[in-house]
């Protein structure tokens, strides 16, 4: 199931605010996710995510905009007949009952034409224990359960009704770093398995790009840029989208076009061609650079930490705009710790350029 949503905006009434009184979560936001999909939204708190995941299940209506699931225009219907299935943060399960009867609990709830068999339901309830690998889990209550067991039984509930979309709003957020990483996993491969169109929302680009086939990064409500994971983050469309993807982040240095050439704190240090003189924003991807003895980037070294098979050089420089910059190399690139300075070459396709005063791309700089 492909969704569509075309223009969408969302604004809240806030009486505390001094101007208009409304706050726009959602500011015209309009993209495509294509059928059998893993989408993940993407941003700092407050930009509008989990609004937006929110407004294609149904618990929001939107001040403006449509909502299609196919050529189906589902703007103005309830949740519970846009066929999604919704996994929530704090995994919303109930107490008192057992992990059969949470999974089974939205079925005994359809009526109408909808309604199943009791065996039917037994057979659903089992195929999505299934799924998540939680067979022997089923007699238990959610008290009885770790924090990774208990999002697993509100997954297979979530799937139990064979919704056509999956929306997971900040699913691994209260888990400990191991358990992280091994439920992350397994949404990917569920998600794969059945195929269901599938929205998931967090604020960790690690865990976005990790297992997403595209990224939609927001910010205070406006989309900034949608991509698969790595082409948004070798090709930013602007500086706050350089500055939110990467681990470390990307350093940020107050840099000058001069003669086709870059220059960072007065020295030339990378070719241009193509571009006007004038002032920039730059920013060097921590692998982008290069020990080099005579390499034109001079900056002073603080310290060497080695990490394994690469090594994390901590220097400074005067046109950074943080008070040291962080190179990631190989193990065994020629640096000497002992020195008070260290020299690099930088890498041209991981070197990116911005306007000082919108942060918007300056292209054509490679």
């Amino acid at each position: 199931m492909n969704i569509q949503l075309e223009h969408l905006t969302k604004t809240f009434h806030s009486p505390g605010r001094k101007s208009s009184g409304e706050v726009v979560a959602v500011n015209d936001f309009t993209f495509e996710i294509p059928d059998g999909q893993l989408i993940g939204l993407l941003g700092p708190s407050g930009c509008g995510k989990s609004t937006t995941l929110n407004l294609i299940c149904g618990l929001e209506q939107p001040t403006s905009g449509k909502i299609f699931f196919g050529d189906r225009d589902v703007t103005d219907l309830p949740p519970e007949l846009r066929g999604v299935g919704m996994v929530f943060q704090n995994y919303a399960l109930y107490p008192h009952l057992t992990v059969r009867k949470n999974i089974l609990f939205p079925l005994e709830n359809l009526k109408g034409k909808e309604r199943l068999t009791k065996e039917e339901m037994a057979r659903r309830v089992d195929q999505a224990a299934g799924l998540v690998q939680i067979q022997e889990l089923m007699d238990r209550k959610p008290s009885e359960l770790s924090g990774g067991q208990q999002q697993r039984v509100a997954i297979a509930r979530a799937l139990v009704k064979m919704p056509h979309v999956l929306l997971l709003d900040e699913p691994l957020s209260n888990l400990d770093a191991r358990l992280r990483l091994q439920t992350r996993e397994e949404i990917r491969k569920i998600q794969r398995s059945t195929k269901i169109t599938t929205v998931f929302v967090t604020h960790d680009q690690e865990e976005a790009m990790s297992i997403s086939d595209r990224i939609v990064v927001m910010k205070e409500g406006v989309l900034q840029q949608i991509g698969a994971p790595q082409q948004v983050y070798d090709d930013p469309a602007n500086l706050f989208v350089a500055k939110f993807l990467g681990t470390p982040p990307i350093n940020v240095f107050d840099g000058q076009i001069q003669s086709g050439m870059l220059c960072l704190g007065g020295a030339a240090v990378l070719p241009v061609p193509g571009l006007t003189d004038q002032s920039v924003t730059v920013g060097i991807r921590p692998e982008g650079f290069l020990p080099q003895a005579d390499g034109p980037l001079s900056c002073t070294l603080n310290s060497v930490e080695v990490m394994g098979r690469d090594i994390s050089v901590v220097a400074s420089h005067p046109a950074c705009q943080s008070p040291t910059l962080r190179a990631i190399i190989t193990a065994d690139a020629p640096v000497d710790r002992n020195a008070s300075t260290v020299r690099f070459a930088l890498k041209p396709e991981k070197v990116f350029l911005f306007q000082p005063d919108s942060g918007q791309r300056i292209r054509g700089a490679r």
